[in-house]
């Protein structure tokens, strides 16, 4: 289950970091079938694995072929995953889709559309993957319940996004200037982001129980029970739902919510009619021990720590590669598109930091916390045997190997140890309370340290540096390509007077000129420099005011009308200055201010001459 959240939570960010490539590579009809050829590729493939392993199940032994059947869904599931990038990048389906009408006014239907086709792939999968899973586990499942139970347990995890994007799409829409400038802004940006994270992470669970379809338990023992336990932990919830997910027949129970009002308690048939009364409150008291250790909101820190997380070490892993000379040799030697080789590089490295924080910090605390909660027993029992046969039991029922490896949950057997230690020696369950305590605090601290890293990278001037030499780095090799671009000169002369470096400014934009230069702004930079330097030595007033006529006929924008009153003024022609100057001013829209005081002072000038 928590396989498919990670892969549409990628498929995800392989969507939302595509760029469009400069060079489409194909055209509509040559994509389209390549679509469908792959896409029949990868049905007929995923159909041949299936039926080795159906053909093996009456000869074969079952915990050999368990772990390869998990094995092939795991591995078929990549392969839909790399299949979508292909779509995706190679094949400019975005680019198709984007020309439907009204398509591009909906940005967040474009990605549903996506979605949709990841669906598709694993429909095949789960579909061609039944009959061996039927005579692997006996199921009495059908196979369209089958497909559907996987994609319904897992489409949930992209709510979060679909309201958050949805909502931005209607903002956009909608003729609220002064809204839409606030969330252009990074400062607008995150005040969005968290506000919407906390109202579906509170109203998220109304519904997603009701995309599951999931109803009220009925009245009975099962209800009474449960209810009762409930009010002997003090717990306040909205309903105890049946979770209808692969019709029932899972064994398996959960609880969802932040708040009382949209609080739901989830157990399915297959979990009340396999296991007794007492297993039943043991695996509730699991259930809420989830809620009485806050790890539902722990998970939401998890989450927001991620996006800290992500926003620090991304800029990191992308400055090493950028400075990686043989890796940036490769990307400019493969005669790929550069913005496709660009978009890949940052889809590649998102998904890699993702899969870092999720395997290894995310899965850490999972695997802790359903320790934790399975400790819980204890507060509500003096016992916790009926959990430990419930395992049991699931081994029996499932065929699942105790001892088989998960990332997100200690092995039924690793649980099973530690309750049994538990239970001869309550220090157990203090000494795993401690180890959570104190990992929570290493995790804040981290994330704190990370926090500063991420403001130091994108606002500080750790950041500003760092962006200063990576941008000098990519022009420097783009000159080394293109020797003969003044375009580029005329970048890397911006980065050189950014940084106050005058001199190498000049001879960047000396050498942009000399190449041909059409552009206004080369002109206008280096005139403004040559009259306003603070480096006397390399102030020439005769030279700026040459340069500043030659941008004035290229474009009379005001900052260049400006320019060409500064250059009259350094070169004493005051009249001049102030023609110049009051033409800036009245074709100026914004930041007349500044204008107002150029005129002022060239105005003061001509009055003393």
């Amino acid at each position: 289950m928590f396989g498919n959240f990670i892969y549409f939570i990628v498929v995800l960010l392989i969507y939302t970091t595509y760029q469009p490539s400069d060079d489409p590579g194909f055209s509509v009809p040559e994509s389209l079938s390549l679509f469908c050829g792959l896409f029949a590729g990868y049905a007929f493939l995923t159909r041949i694995l299936f039926k080795k392993i159906e053909a093996r199940i009456s000869t074969g032994n079952f915990h050999q072929l368990d772990p390869l059947f998990h094995r092939t869904v795991t591995r078929q599931s990549i392969l839909a995953i790399v299949l979508f990038a292909v779509d995706i990048y190679l094949l400019n389906l975005v680019e198709i889709v984007r020309k439907a009408p009204y398509v591009s006014m909906f940005p967040t239907v474009q990605a549903l559309v996506f979605i949709a086709l990841f669906v598709a792939y694993l429909a095949v999968l789960w579909s061609l993957a039944f009959d061996a899973y039927q005579g692997l586990y006996g199921t009495r499942l059908k196979r369209s319940s089958y497909a559907a139970s996987n994609i319904a347990i897992s489409l949930p995890v992209l709510l979060p996004w679909v309201v958050l994007s949805g909502c931005a799409d209607l903002i956009q829409l909608l003729p609220f200037a002064s809204l839409k400038r606030l969330l252009s802004t990074p400062e607008g940006e995150v005040i969005y982001f968290f506000l919407f994270l906390m109202v579906v992470a509170v109203i998220g669970p109304l519904m997603i129980q009701k995309f599951w379809g999931c109803r009220p338990l009925p009245a009975g023992i099962h209800r009474s029970r449960i209810e009762a336990l409930c009010r002997r932990a003090d717990l306040a919830y909205r309903d105890i739902l049946t979770w209808p997910i692969f019709e029932g027949r899972m064994i398996t129970a959960g609880v969802m919510g932040l708040v009382r009002r949209y609080r739901y308690i989830l157990v399915t048939d297959a979990l009340l009619s396999l296991l007794g009364p007492e297993e039943v409150d043991a695996v509730i008291a699991h259930e809420i021990g989830h809620v009485k250790r806050n790890h539902i909101l722990f998970y939401l820190f998890f989450f927001v720590g991620y996006i800290l997380f992500s926003y620090a070490v991304f800029d990191l892993i992308v400055y090493a590669i950028i400075y990686t000379e043989p890796l940036y040799r490769v990307v400019i030697q493969s005669g790929l598109s550069h913005t496709m080789v660009a978009s890949t590089l940052i889809t590649l490295v998102t998904i890699v930091v993702f899969l870092i924080y999720f395997r290894y910090i995310f899965g850490y605390f999972m695997r802790n916390f359903e320790r934790q909660a399975d400790c819980y027993v204890y507060t509500l029992f003096n016992s916790a045997g009926p959990l430990i046969s419930t395992f049991e039991k699931i081994v029996l029922t499932t065929g699942q190997a105790p001892d088989k490896p998960n990332w997100h949950h200690f092995s039924i057997a690793q649980r099973v140890k530690y309750l049994i230690q538990s239970e001869q020696d309550r220090g157990w369950v203090l000494r795993h309370d401690r180890k959570v305590r104190r990992s929570i605090v290493l995790y804040g601290i981290g994330m704190a340290l990370v926090a500063v890293i991420g403001y130091s990278l994108n606002f500080g001037e750790t950041g500003r540096r760092l962006n200063a030499n990576l941008f000098e780095t990519v022009i420097e090799r783009e000159i080394r390509e293109k020797p003969d671009s003044p375009e580029l000169f005329g970048l890397l002369g911006d980065l050189y007077y950014s940084r106050n470096e005058y001199a190498g400014a000049v001879e960047a934009y000396e050498k942009a000129i000399l190449l041909g230069a059409e552009g206004p702004e080369i002109f206008n930079n280096l005139a403004w420099l040559y009259a306003t330097c603070e480096e006397a030595g390399l102030r020439s007033p005769e030279r700026a005011l040459e340069l500043a006529q030659k941008a004035l006929s290229l474009s009379s924008a005001p900052h260049i009308l400006d320019t060409l009153a500064e250059s009259y003024f350094v070169n004493g022609r005051f009249d001049d200055a102030v023609s110049a100057g009051l033409r800036a001013y009245e074709a100026a829209t914004a930041d007349r201010s500044y204008f107002e005081g150029q005129l002022k002072k060239f105005r003061e000038a001509a009055g003393k001459g």
